[in-house]
C-alpha cells in the first residue's frame, strides 16, 4: 500500500509540474525558442493523465489499461526522439553543413530503428500490436540515450555557451536512462512483477528528476542571461563614454 502512495505522488507531482513547465513557457514568450521541450512536456502531460484515468477506472491489469500504457509509450518515445533532433538543431545553430549531415544521420537512424523493429512481426504476426511497440520503443530509447550522450560531447566540442540547452540535454540524460533501465531489468527478469512494479518507480522518479532540471534551466537561467544582459550595457555605455 505504502509502495502504491508513493507511486501516484510521484505521478501527480509529475504531471502538476508538466503542466506548470508548459504553463510558464507560454506566458514568458519562450516557447518558440523550446518548442521541443514543450511538445515532450504535452506528450508527457497526456500520457500521465490518460494512464491515471484508465489506471483509476479499470485497474492495472485490465486490458484497457494494457493498450492505453503501450500506446502512450509509443506516443513517448516518439516525442523523444524529436526533442532529440530539435535539441541537435538548437547545437548546430549557425552551422547549415553540420546540420545538414546530422539531419540525415538522425533520419537514416529512424528508418533503421524501424527497419530493426519490424523483424519482431516476421517472428510473431499474432502479436503484431504489442511485440512491434514493445521493440520499437525499447530500441528507440535505447537510440535516444546514446544520441543524448553524443549530443552532450558535441557541446563539449564545439564549446556552446548554451547553457540552458546544456541542462536541457542533462535532465533528458535522467529521463531516458530510466526506461532504458527499467526495459533491461524486465528483459533479464522475463517480465516478473517485482521488475515492473520496481521499474515504474524508477521511470516516475527520473521524469521527475528531469522535469527539477528543465524548470531551473527554463527559470534560473533564462534570468541570469537576461541578468548579464543588462549589466553588458552600462558597462558599454561607460566604455564608450570614456
Amino acid at each position: 500500500m505504502d509502495s502504491n502512495v508513493v507511486s501516484y505522488s510521484l505521478q501527480y507531482a509529475c504531471i502538476a509540474i508538466e503542466a506548470g513547465l508548459i504553463l510558464y513557457l507560454a506566458r514568458s514568450g519562450e516557447l518558440k525558442r523550446g518548442s521541443g521541450a514543450a511538445l515532450y512536456l504535452l506528450s508527457l502531460l497526456v500520457a500521465g493523465w490518460l494512464r491515471a484515468s484508465i489506471l483509476h477506472k479499470y485497474g492495472l491489469t485490465s486490458r484497457q489499461y494494457f493498450y492505453v500504457y503501450w500506446s502512450t509509450d509509443f506516443l513517448l518515445v516518439s516525442s523523444a526522439f524529436l526533442v532529440m533532433c530539435s535539441f541537435f538543431r538548437r547545437a548546430c545553430r549557425g552551422e547549415d553543413k553540420l546540420w545538414g549531415f546530422v539531419r540525415f544521420l538522425l533520419g537514416f537512424i529512424f528508418v533503421l530503428v524501424v527497419g530493426f523493429s519490424a523483424l519482431s512481426i516476421s517472428r510473431n504476426y499474432s502479436g503484431l500490436f504489442p511485440n512491434f511497440v514493445y521493440e520499437f520503443n525499447q530500441n528507440l530509447y535505447f537510440t535516444c540515450l546514446v544520441l543524448n550522450t553524443l549530443l552532450y560531447l558535441l557541446l563539449q566540442h564545439i564549446d556552446s555557451v548554451d547553457d540552458q540547452l546544456g541542462l536541457l540535454v542533462c535532465g533528458v540524460g535522467i529521463q531516458f536512462a530510466g526506461p532504458a533501465a527499467t526495459l533491461a531489468l524486465v528483459n533479464l527478469t522475463a517480465g516478473e512483477r517485482f521488475a515492473q512494479s520496481l521499474g515504474s518507480s524508477v521511470m516516475r522518479l527520473c521524469t521527475l528528476g528531469m522535469l527539477l532540471v528543465w524548470a531551473y534551466a527554463f527559470i534560473r537561467v533564462r534570468d541570469k542571461e537576461t541578468t548579464g544582459a543588462r549589466h553588458e550595457v552600462p558597462a558599454l555605455a561607460e566604455a564608450t563614454a570614456d
